[in-house]
């Protein structure tokens, strides 16, 4: 059940940051802006671990949280061309 709320907060948190930093109007709601958010820190967490990085020391991973956002941004950006209501 922990991790399931982590998962939740997490989302809202890199899902949020997400739509802060991506240029334009997003209009989408709060439950896919969690959702975008939560699959976009997973997504970052494992293209972090691709790169064989690791937070030896502890304490916030900066580099994960970059590239999280960073996904999310991109998935937002595909979910909204999926969902674009005035296609021509």
């Amino acid at each position: 059940m922990g991790q399931l709320i982590g998962m939740i907060i997490t989302g809202a948190i890199v899902g949020a940051l997400a739509r802060f930093f991506k240029k334009g109007e997003q209009p989408i709601g709060i439950l896919w802006t969690i959702i975008l958010g939560a699959l976009g820190a997973g997504l970052g967490g494992w293209i972090v671990g691709l790169f064989g990085y690791s937070n030896a020391n502890g304490g916030i991973s900066w580099i994960q949280w970059i590239v999280s956002i960073i996904a999310a941004m991109v998935l937002i950006g595909i979910y909204m061309g999926f969902s674009a209501k005035d296609k021509k």
